[in-house]
């Protein structure tokens, strides 16, 4: 098997639900991204999170340059 998994960073929780909904719809996944809160280093702030959608990618057939594409229309990146 060849199981990837990829993680794209968000600046926010609504940019995160956007990517994720849109990554099931574009990419046809066989299971839905995970959502994970993401504090940074020594920040206690809720509004300096980001936010982690973590896409598992068993055939190991998604584009990661179209999933760094999509993140960066949110401001974010693909890790």
């Amino acid at each position: 098997m060849n199981d990837v998994r990829h993680v794209l960073v968000l600046p926010d929780r609504d940019a995160a639900e956007e990517v994720a909904e849109l990554l099931t719809t574009r990419f046809a996944l066989r299971e839905e991204p995970h959502l994970v809160r993401d504090a940074l280093a020594g920040e206690d702030d809720a509004e300096d999170a980001q936010w982690l959608v973590v896409v598992e990618d068993s055939t190991a057939g998604l584009d990661p340059a179209a999933l760094d594409a999509l993140a960066a229309e949110f401001e974010g990146w693909l890790e």
